[in-house]
């Protein structure tokens, strides 16, 4: 871990298996996420499991095979990075080996949620994962939903955004942090950041309206951000440009957050508006 409780640093160089970074449930201190990467050579393979839980594996940059036995996806992937346009996922559920062999050198996220049943094993692809841009202004983001309540799955969300340099992302700070739906559901979260250029950085801001919990993050390429609870935003810097991958998970398969009351004023002029 870094110096915030809350962040876990990139390794620079991945380790024998290709993982550079990783995070379980029980090291993160809840219940539904987990979430690797592997950065692996052109050849490389590594074989794992889904385990108790529902996995999206997508791929950030580069081509890799996926193998299984609930299926075999041959050399998906397109992007360089991903800033370069939207991703490929396989989706995996419980109780699923898996092997991952790189076709070129390639970075991998395991997005992982506990979960019992899941889904059918399936291929997402760039054309089914639909795009909006949200909010104006410094406060506009670009959105990619690969996979949302609207696709089968038993507690997952993947969702990636593209924040320009300069602008807020995340914006008004939102929670949900609270089992109450429909005004707000319990989701357990974890942003993976990326910045271009990669010398660059941003800002995350998790806190509780009591500020028992109230962190500022240095958020630099590789970085991940554990949302346990709170009220929660992103800034970055004027320059470079800022992706994330969130990865969400709770008992409830629904979205509903709760805007800060003291900033929720921010979006009245916005038209339509979401969070995120």
């Amino acid at each position: 871990m870094s110096g915030s409780r809350l962040a876990l640093r990139q390794a620079p160089d991945p380790n024998a298996d290709g993982t550079v970074l990783s995070v379980s449930r029980e090291q993160a201190g809840w219940k539904y996420v987990s979430f690797r990467v592997w950065r692996l050579r052109s050849g490389q393979s590594v074989a794992d499991a889904t385990r108790d839980e529902e996995v999206g594996l997508l791929v950030l940059s580069g081509r890799v095979t996926v193998e299984s036995p609930t299926g075999r996806w041959e050399r998906i992937g397109e992007r360089e990075s991903v800033f370069d346009g939207k991703p490929y996922v396989v989706y995996l559920p419980p109780g699923t080996g898996f092997a991952l062999t790189a076709v070129t050198g390639c970075e991998v996220a395991r997005c992982g949620a506990r979960a019992e049943r899941g889904a059918e094993a399936r291929l997402i692809v760039p054309e089914e994962i639909g795009e909006e841009v949200r909010g104006e202004g410094h406060a506009q983001r670009h959105i990619r939903h690969v996979l949302e309540a609207d696709r089968p799955a038993e507690h997952i969300f993947l969702v990636e955004v593209i924040t320009p340099g300069g602008n807020w992302s995340s914006y008004p700070p939102h929670k949900h942090d609270t089992d109450d739906p429909p005004r707000e559901t319990y989701l357990e979260e974890t942003y993976y950041h990326r910045v271009r250029p990669s010398q660059g950085f941003a800002f995350q801001r998790v806190y509780t309206s009591d500020r028992a919990l109230d962190e500022s993050v240095l958020v630099e390429d590789g970085t991940l951000v554990l949302v346990p609870r709170g009220y929660h935003t992103v800034a970055a810097a004027a320059g470079y440009d800022l992706y994330y991958l969130n990865v969400m998970a709770g008992p409830v398969r629904e979205w509903c957050f709760v805007d800060d009351p003291d900033h929720v004023w921010i979006k009245e002029s916005w038209k339509p508006y979401g969070g995120r």
